[in-house]
């Protein structure tokens, strides 16, 4: 019996990649040149809409759209836009009561006329809702009832059969991604914002503050200039950090004392003062610092410990290299 003949693909696993990519990449930059004509309109409309309210951005699509826009609902919400994302069958059946009048939409359809999305489309109208659309066929069902458009490019998918829904994903998530990005610049956005919405893990160890990680109070080790170094050395072992702050006495931080400060000054060591053995104007950071920007100074300057300083030069706390460790700062 005549076995089939094997028919090879046309491409080469890697030359489809590189096919799909570029055509993809291509899509986005051509988009680039292309926002959306009510883009600007949709980040005034939000913002002003949620500073009026509170309400929240609600994203609504199904299918790929919906996998879509669970993600930029969830980079807009961790990124200082209260959002979430329902889904167009559960709304139809009870969720709708989650959507309030204070709230704006936001439906993702590629063609604008997935009828899942009609009970939503409805509900917006019926309470005034400002309805946000994302799809590339501006005169669609669902883009003449929005109330902004932000129209996508109509480009082929990049798929092999030109059906599967790729290009157009893509363009709709670096869309949502641009309108966050848009939102917390407009929001001055900060990193300690940021790091409130992602307090677990090594993204959060890396956004905490030196002020958070820091020992404080009576745990701070400090001397004064006067102090003889026979007391000091007493200090410094209770302490446990192996380091003693100088203070004046307006309580200012004027030099830190380290065990290489001591192995420096043998001579006639125990009779000395405080101020004659300390270095003087130690490295110091201060209490609203990135824990990351602590560390980087450590293992630079080749030290185990930071003083926290206030503006007035006041030591406020002491931050260990063993603190950042144990936080996963690294």
């Amino acid at each position: 019996m005549t076995q089939p003949a094997t028919v090879s693909p046309p491409h080469s696993p890697h030359d489809s990649a590189q096919k799909v990519l570029r055509q993809e990449a291509d899509a986005v930059l051509y988009m680039a040149d292309n926002i959306p004509a009510d883009f600007d309109a949709a980040v005034a409309l939000i913002l002003e809409k949620q500073a009026l309210t509170q309400g929240r951005l609600v994203i609504c699509g199904i299918g790929k759209s919906g996998h879509i826009g669970k993600k930029i609902a969830a980079t807009l919400a961790s990124t200082g836009t209260p959002s979430f994302f329902v889904h167009p069958a559960e709304a139809s059946h009870g969720d709708l009561g989650m959507v309030m009048p204070s709230d704006i939409c936001l439906l993702i359809s590629n063609s604008g006329e997935t009828s899942e999305l009609s009970d939503m489309v409805a509900h917006c109208s019926r309470f005034s809702i400002p309805l946000i659309g994302i799809s590339k066929k501006p005169q669609s069902t669902l883009m003449r009832a929005a109330t902004l458009k932000l129209t996508i490019p109509d480009l082929p998918e990049a798929c092999a059969i030109g059906m599967a829904p790729t290009t157009s994903t893509t363009l709709t998530l670096a869309l949502g991604d641009a309108l966050a990005v848009a939102l917390m610049e407009q929001r001055s956005f900060q990193p300690e914002n940021f790091r409130s919405y992602h307090p677990g893990g090594k993204l959060g160890a890396r956004l905490s503050t030196v002020a958070q990680l820091m020992h404080d109070g009576d745990a701070v080790p400090t001397v004064p200039e006067d102090m003889v170094m026979a007391d000091v050395i007493l200090h410094m072992t209770a302490s446990g950090f192996g380091i003693a702050g100088v203070i004046n006495a307006q309580g200012r931080l004027t030099g830190v004392i380290s065990d290489g400060d001591m192995r420096r000054n043998m001579d006639g060591l125990l009779t000395r003062s405080a101020t004659e053995v300390a270095t003087p104007a130690p490295i110091t950071i201060a209490p609203d610092s990135l824990a990351g920007e602590a560390l980087a100074v450590m293992n630079d300057r080749k030290i185990t410990a930071l003083f926290v300083v206030s503006a007035d030069g006041m030591p406020v706390g002491i931050l260990n290299i063993h603190d950042c460790l144990r936080a996963g700062v690294a």
